[in-house]
């Protein structure tokens, strides 16, 4: 089964895949190594995401400094480190066509404020060229991003 999967993902091209890299995902492969995320933001190079997500993950670095799970140089390396991922990304910006849609129900409720920024982002990047999977920890998100019709990672 391994040496398949290895086939696999050798045969995919990394520019293929578009991921929307949601904050729970970036949040988990910066400050726990979570390596099912690191693998799959590493099949590609095509990320999409909201600038809601820099913010919280930025909190959750402090968050994580704040509450010792990071020492300060830690805490600077995943700034660093977070830095260098938003260079590589299309940020997405909090438009009024996006609030306007997170304040409409999703198909499986209930969700948060700041979880419908992200899930209105993803609709309306639905019409970009590519089509976007979806890389997140969260439940709801996952949930409402699949009956939307979206690909979870």
């Amino acid at each position: 089964m391994g040496q398949a999967n290895r086939e696999a993902s050798s045969q995919t091209s990394r520019s293929t895949l578009r991921l929307y890299v949601e904050t729970s995902a970036l949040a988990a492969a910066l400050l726990e190594g979570d390596r099912s995320i690191i693998q799959t933001l590493a099949r590609s190079d095509d990320y999409i995401t909201s600038a809601l997500t820099f913010v919280e993950t930025r909190r959750a670095i402090i968050r994580a400094g704040v509450d010792r799970r990071l020492n300060a140089i830690e805490q600077q390396t995943t700034l660093r480190e977070l830095e260098e991922f938003e260079r590589r990304c299309t940020v997405i910006s909090i438009t009024p066509v996006i609030l306007e849609r997170a304040g409409k129900p999703f198909p499986v409720e209930t969700v948060r404020t700041l979880d419908a920024i992200h899930l209105a982002t993803i609709e309306v990047m639905a019409g970009a060229p590519a089509p976007t999977t979806v890389l997140s920890r969260d439940v709801r998100v996952c949930e409402n991003a699949k009956a939307l019709g979206f690909v979870i990672a």
